[in-house]
């Protein structure tokens, strides 16, 4: 024996006797099943009209098999990339990452979980007008968190016949397939009245200076509410991109002459801002100031005190947009309207509630008889 045969000879066999495994194929599910190509096909992909036993066993042979669908081959046949995109548009001009903030993470999430779970994988665009930066990433649809009116993304997307669905009312006539959002007016309305019921006689608002649904709504719905309970409104609105305004704007209502005795802040720094701003100013929160702020943190949780919070319930909605997305891509026609609003969840915590005074119970008095 050759040195090269002896080396040969005591190399270990792999396994399956040094074969390599090869990755079963749709043939193999199928013939591991008892049924054709088409019925795997379909009872993988929710398509066809097969009864649901069939499905079942169908995905139950695949699991056990270990059979994954090629992507170049879903592609090659479908034409479909098995991406799709999602970006916020209406800062896109701006410096700021618009995943740092909670609700887009937490609504990000939520959006690849939902997308991987049917065969695409999301891809998260940069915030920037610029749709050209696109164009080299083959994209099956996309979700606009907050379109503007007229959204030259939006815009080239539809021209294209690439699917939008929105995270958010779409301004004006801005061409989206589907979208998703809460009623935010009923949800300010709603805090209002709670604030209302806390004692709060001059209720302000820290809002933005941006025209999109979400600010544009809220203000109107606080605006709306002055007017008909005759209050002079109370607020002050700053660019939301820049954490630095909301603490200056904070600062700027709370040292205002009129200054209010609650304040509802739309974004999710302004609790934290209010809070700070209200200690500068010797404001006991909730005794002197009532506070509630839009938030998806449970860093409001552990404040002093802990902070109301209104949740807008984003993994929610990023579930949603991306359903109605991929049903779009397919052309499945949807059991659900093309327009869903998603309920919000006000979180009481203490800023926005007044403690009951104090009442002491003397003992009754003696009448002084031994």
């Amino acid at each position: 024996m050759t040195a090269a045969g002896k080396h040969h000879a005591s190399r270990p066999a792999g396994r399956g006797g040094g074969r390599r495994l090869e990755r079963a194929g749709i043939r193999d599910v199928a013939a591991a099943a008892g049924v054709s190509i088409t019925t795997v096909s379909d009872a993988l992909n929710g398509k066809g009209r097969l009864p649901d036993t069939t499905r079942r066993h169908v995905r139950e042979v695949a699991d056990r098999l270990g059979y994954r669908p090629s992507a170049a081959a879903r592609t090659l046949r479908t034409g479909r990339s098995g991406l799709i995109g999602l970006t916020v548009t209406t800062y896109g001009d701006e410096p700021f990452t618009f995943t740092e903030f909670p609700y887009f993470a937490e609504m990000a999430r939520a959006a690849t979980s939902a997308a991987l779970a049917r065969g695409y994988a999301l891809v998260i665009l940069p915030a920037t007008s610029r749709h050209d930066v696109w164009s080299n990433v083959a994209l099956d649809g996309t979700v606009v968190v907050d379109p503007s009116d007229h959204d030259p993304v939006v815009a080239e997307l539809s021209r294209q016949g690439i699917p939008v669905v929105s995270d958010g009312r779409p301004q004006g006539d801005c061409p989206v397939h589907a979208w998703v959002d809460n009623d935010h007016e009923a949800a300010v309305l709603g805090i209002l009245d709670h604030l209302s019921e806390a004692g709060a006689r001059r209720i302000g608002l820290l809002t933005g200076t941006s025209t999109d649904t979400y600010t544009r709504l809220s203000t109107t719905a606080y605006l709306g509410w002055c007017e008909r309970v005759g209050q002079e409104p109370v607020y002050e609105a700053y660019p939301a991109h820049d954490p630095c305004a909301g603490a200056v704007a904070a600062d700027r209502l709370l040292a205002r002459p009129d200054r209010p005795d609650a304040v509802y802040g739309l974004f999710d720094p302004n609790g934290t801002d209010l809070l700070a701003a209200a200690r500068r100013y010797g404001l006991r929160v909730p005794e002197d100031l009532l506070l509630v702020c839009c938030s998806e943190s449970n860093v409001y949780a552990a404040t002093e005190p802990p902070v109301t919070t209104l949740s807008l319930k984003p993994a929610r909605i990023g579930t949603s947009v991306v359903q109605l997305l991929i049903d779009a891509i397919e052309g499945v026609p949807s059991a659900q309207p093309v327009q869903q609003v998603m309920p919000t969840d006000l979180i009481v915590r203490t800023s926005s509630q007044r403690r009951p005074p104090r009442t002491t119970v003397s003992p009754p008095r003696s009448s002084g008889r031994g």
